[in-house]
């Protein structure tokens, strides 16, 4: 059985551009060791991630995160069983950053940007998509 979370968390200092590509390149490496697949959100001083995979597995990562010194104010929104993957394809998807062209690097993807209608968000989108729109309009 497939198992996700989702959690947010807050900066304990601005992170680059280059060491967010960075956590950005690592978490890639390890996800794909691990066949952990999910998304990671940047904005502002906030992250959002999702996490799919073996439930030990995830369970063991969102440990590792929560303890890094990097973050503080970790809070895990979602959490359960899943029947499919919602990012099969992405070891790491990575939607967006404040300080680069997050569009001209690897593993860009517009995906928020195509929930728009508010009937949508209700009606259309998981739990998990339905966070992630709201984490977008956020800030």
């Amino acid at each position: 059985m497939l198992y996700h979370l989702g959690y947010t968390s807050t900066e304990t200092r601005p992170f680059s551009g280059k060491e967010l590509r960075a956590l950005l390149e690592s978490a890639r490496s390890t996800n794909e060791r691990l066949d952990v697949t999910g998304l990671l959100l940047h904005r502002q001083n906030s992250f959002f991630q999702v996490l799919e995979g073996n439930k030990d597995t995830v369970m063991d990562l969102y440990q590792k995160i929560s303890l890094d010194h990097r973050h503080q104010r970790v809070e895990l929104l979602i959490d359960g069983d899943i029947d499919e993957r919602e990012f099969v394809d992405w070891r790491m998807g990575f939607v967006q950053l404040d300080d680069i062209d997050a569009s001209q690097l690897p593993g860009f993807s517009n995906y928020l940007e195509n929930y728009t209608e508010p009937r949508e968000l209700f009606t259309e989108l998981s739990k998990t998509q339905r966070l992630m729109v709201m984490f977008r309009n956020m800030v």
